[in-house]
């Protein structure tokens, strides 16, 4: 380890830069597919298990319909996944050489679980009419089961660098190497939860959003509204779950992570009784403009409004992350799930009253912006979990200056992986649009309420 430093230290600013930059890229682009890949297989199915137990035809058509664009992001997020595998030893050598034998199990498991995934999802796909209907949906379940187990596995590993175990470090030598226990640490359980509802609430609102378009436009039958409905009531039920798992995360890192804690809510001075902030610049040490409730963080973290918060003046300032980027990550993601619970709970309100969905204009159009806002939290999610965990590539271990590589020109490297994630993008779009845009087979049209009407004064 000590010779990899001296290596690592060669690296300029410019290249450790281009290299946060270009793992940053790769991974925010690719967990927005991954969240299909985990989600929409279970949606899927259960519309083909309706269809199956009702003998209704729309059914069986949304569940054809999104088969077949979970086979095009399936085959687009293996690419960029086979990107992102390349990049952690490419750019990264200083974990990888050191600590891979550590932390490879759940990677190892993880390319298991998406062999399965494959192999079923090509079943499935090509083996609609050739098999009975329930053993074509039994087909189904391993792609469920396989797509949740490869974001478990692979968030096994980021829970691993932001708690690090299985191993001791004996003057730079490894030992007592346990890769049972670096893969089930202690920031597993909530990790891998909190992203495993994330992904379903991406694939339902992100799927939901596109019909609540559609509904926008005049496409009022019963089809549109069952595509609606479906994946958004999957994703609005979630969403109150999904914010008691943060909760459960953020009482995590008060006990395990108070630095990251502290920059999230811009603490600099140990506190009891500490206030929860909205919104706020933080600056010489401190807040401002903060909208504070007092005692609430205390109250939040412990269960206790009196209880003592750790503040970022107990860390080291070579060890503090950068407050403001950490702070607006997290008041992003929040939002945007205060919002989201909101839509779902409108939603529900109006069946609940009326026993049909809302006919608002506004609601579909908060709903044709679901999509958007769950990808927003999503990608606010990690921002707060990587950037809150620096200056540290593995936490309390590893620097990320000492992990990346020392080999000059990374820069070149982000503009070419830019430029392929630009042109994946383009012809993910081009496919999926194409495929928006097949004709349907028609299928009965049951009568109903012609939503949305529009509000006094619109057009």
């Amino acid at each position: 380890m000590a010779g990899w430093q001296v290596l690592a230290d060669a690296a300029t600013p410019g290249d450790l830069m281009a290299a946060r930059m270009q793992m940053g890229l790769s991974l925010g682009w690719h967990i927005i597919i991954a969240c299909f890949g985990v989600g929409m297989p279970a949606i899927t199915v259960f519309a083909e298990w309706r269809a199956i137990r009702t003998g209704d035809e729309v059914y069986e058509l949304l569940a054809h319909r999104w088969a077949k664009a979970m086979g095009v992001l399936f085959a687009v997020g293996a690419v960029s996944g086979t990107i992102l595998s390349f990049e952690m030893g490419v750019l990264w050598p200083g974990m990888m050489e050191t600590y891979g034998q550590v932390i490879g199990l759940p990677f190892t498991l993880e390319g298991f679980a998406f062999f399965i995934e494959a192999i079923f999802l090509g079943i499935y796909l090509y083996a609609w009419d050739r098999l009975p209907p329930r053993v074509h949906l039994l087909t189904g379940l391993p792609v469920c089961v396989a797509g949740v187990a490869s974001a478990f596995f692979v968030v096994c590993a980021n829970a691993w660098m932001n708690q690090p175990r299985g191993f001791d470090l004996e003057n730079g030598t490894l030992t007592g190497v346990d890769p049972w226990a670096a893969m089930f640490n202690p920031a597993t359980p909530p990790q891998t939860t909190h992203m495993i509802l994330a992904a379903f609430m991406v694939a339902g609102f992100g799927m939901a959003s596109v019909y609540a378009v559609a509904i926008l436009r005049g496409r009022r039958d019963r089809y549109h509204r069952l595509g609606f409905a479906v994946p958004f009531t999957v994703a609005a039920v979630l969403t109150p779950v999904q914010i008691g798992v943060g909760d459960w995360a953020a009482k995590f890192l008060a006990t395990n992570q108070p630095a990251k804690l502290a920059a999230i809510e811009g603490l600099y001075e140990t506190t009891a009784g500490a206030s929860l902030h909205l919104g706020g610049i933080y600056r010489d040490g401190e807040l401002h403009y903060a909208l504070e409730i007092p005692n609430a963080l205390s109250l939040l973290a412990h269960w206790d409004p009196g209880a003592t918060i750790t503040g970022l003046a107990e860390v080291p300032a070579a060890d503090r992350p950068p407050v403001n980027v950490v702070h607006w990550s997290f008041q992003l993601m929040v939002a945007m799930g205060v919002a989201l619970l909101v839509l779902g709970l409108w939603c529900l309100l109006v069946r609940w009253r009326r026993k049909r969905l809302p006919e608002s204009r506004w609601f579909y159009r908060f709903a044709a912006l679901s999509g958007l806002a769950a990808v927003l939290a999503l990608e606010a999610g990690w921002v707060t979990t990587e950037v809150g965990r620096q200056p540290w590539i593995v936490w309390g271990v590893l620097r990320v200056e000492d992990a990346v590589t020392p080999v000059p020109g990374l820069g070149t490297g982000l503009a070419v992986v830019s430029g392929v994630y630009v042109l994946l993008t383009a012809a993910t779009l081009y496919v999926l649009r194409r495929l928006a845009g097949t004709p349907l087979p028609l299928a009965p049209q049951e009568p109903g309420p012609e939503p949305p009407t529009p509000e006094r004064g619109e057009p």
